[in-house]
């Protein structure tokens, strides 16, 4: 084979990239673009499909030309994709029939609860994997079929079909209706152990099974690329938190990735064999390579972590930048006794509290805004944490270091403050793209650019570590006191 790149499309929720990697695992060229937020109501938040499936085309293109490079050049594309978000298309057209609902937006609130009924929340964990939550996007097409009752009989009948993000662009794509194994994880309607869709979870959801794509795995040829791409092998899919744990190499039960961005996300893997939690955890499927066996993971999903560095700058304006959260936390030793709980739409893991609202607790005429912005960042560190210990209480697994990338890595204060709460190393690789990293990898596989795990394990590389330096009785008590906290911003909704 001669062709010896990868081009990564790395479709996100602010925005899409294209990544190009050679056979080494290094990056060639990048292209980005951001995509509108639409918030139609409060809680609601939409994407427009067609506008994103614009801009693959464009930075795939552009990545391109930025590495001097043609189509004829690449082995294969991989995808990694905003899980969750959900599309309705017309087969004949290839026209979505409504925004796709992005996996922020809690407008099924409503039908979570009907569906929890008396059985509650974990009505479905067994099968699923997954609490009830609006979340998933079972829940989404659901809302999507009530709010629009001609859709139904268009959708029993195949003329309306259903996809995530990597089914839309395998679709536009290929042509094919397909989705991998780690997505289809994500819609509250398959089976963990028979890799299916389930019937009775998508009759108590009530989705006509003609609108679901067919499931296959995360390293696999899905087809060849139609137009600009023409020929190129659509070899890899997988929800971009997957892809991070894949490019990382978390290859062995019991290693760890977190992924700090707008949310943050920690995942174990726990090997062949499901892991189902009583601990406000998610048992999901973090890769499968061609027929091999799935490898399974716990993960830990938290709302709020970049997104409340945002907020500091957009809506309060204490700082210009992102990047400056850390010199404003750096003027001050610590967080002056002020903790920050970013609850702005719930609590996600461990807690699933949709009623809980954002606090900031143990506010005195001493706090600054330096104070704000530590707590800002340690709210992060302290979310990880609680995730952390719910996965290691639920697996017996103790996790030996934690492997991190994502925007927030950057800080090497909230690196280090990480270390110092989880008590174990934190380690950035060189690449920092590692969601995209995930998906070429998959892809390669797939193509037989790279011949084994082995082979990718061989690239990574460490580019930092922190060790934690804080003593056991002040991680206690910070502990406590953001605990606390947490508390405090319970059943604010009633």
């Amino acid at each position: 084979m001669t062709s010896r790149y990868i081009a990564a499309i790395d479709q996100g929720t602010t925005s899409t990239r294209c990544i190009v990697f050679d056979d080494t695992g290094q990056v060639v060229a990048l292209d980005q673009r951001e995509h509108r937020q639409i918030y139609p109501r409060p809680g609601w938040v939409e994407h427009d499909a067609a506008e994103i499936w614009h801009n693959v085309q464009a930075v795939t293109r552009a990545a391109l030309d930025a590495a001097g490079l043609s189509r004829a050049d690449l082995a294969a594309i991989g995808i990694t994709n905003q899980r969750e978000t959900t599309l309705l298309w017309d087969v004949a057209t290839g026209e979505p029939v409504h925004n796709a609902i992005v996996w922020q937006d809690t407008r099924t609130d409503r039908i979570i609860r009907e569906l929890a009924g008396d059985a509650g929340p974990d009505r479905f964990r067994e099968a699923s994997g997954l609490p009830l939550a609006t979340y998933f996007a079972g829940p989404k097409i659901r809302w999507l079929l009530d709010e629009r009752p001609e859709l139904r009989a268009r959708a029993e009948a195949g003329e309306v079909i259903f996809g995530t993000v990597d089914t839309w662009l395998i679709w536009r794509l290929t042509g094919r209706h397909a989705t991998d194994v780690t997505n289809a994880s994500r819609t509250m309607l398959m089976n963990l152990s028979t890799l299916d869709w389930d019937e009775r979870l998508i009759d108590a959801f009530g989705v006509p099974r003609a609108m679901l794509p067919e499931i296959l795995p995360s390293s696999y040829v899905y087809g060849e690329a139609r137009g600009d791409f023409g020929g190129v092998p659509v070899a890899s899919a997988l929800g971009d938190q997957s892809a991070a744990l894949f490019g990382q190499t978390c290859f062995d039960p019991g290693q760890a990735k977190c992924t700090y961005g707008t949310g943050s996300f920690l995942l174990l893997n726990t090997g062949t064999t499901p892991v189902r939690s009583e601990r406000g955890l998610l048992t999901t499927v973090g890769y499968q390579i061609g027929d091999d066996r799935p490898v399974y993971a716990l993960e830990g999903s938290i709302a709020v972590t970049g997104a409340l560095v945002q907020w500091l700058r957009d809506n309060l304006g204490i700082i210009s930048s992102a990047p400056e959260i850390n010199d404003l936390a750096a003027t001050v030793d610590d967080n002056g006794g002020c903790y920050f709980v970013p609850a702005f739409s719930g609590l996600f893991a461990p807690y699933w509290r949709t009623d809980a609202r954002g606090v900031i607790a143990g506010l005195t005429g001493y706090v600054t805004k330096g104070h704000l912005a530590r707590a800002a960042l340690e709210a992060t560190g302290w979310q990880v944490k609680d995730v952390a210990d719910a996965m290691v209480a639920e697996s017996d697994v103790n996790i030996a270091e934690l492997r991190v990338d994502g925007g927030m890595t950057a800080s090497d204060l909230l690196m280090q403050f990480q270390a110092d709460v989880l008590d174990v190393p934190v380690v950035r690789p060189t690449i920092a793209e590692t969601t995209a990293l995930g998906a070429a990898y998959a892809a390669g596989l797939a193509v037989g650019i790279w011949p084994d795990l082995d082979t990718l394990r061989a690239n990574w590389r460490v580019d930092a570590q922190w060790q934690s330096r804080m003593p056991a009785a002040d991680r206690d008590r910070g502990h406590g006191l953001w605990r606390k906290a947490v508390d405090r911003s319970l059943g604010w909704l009633d």
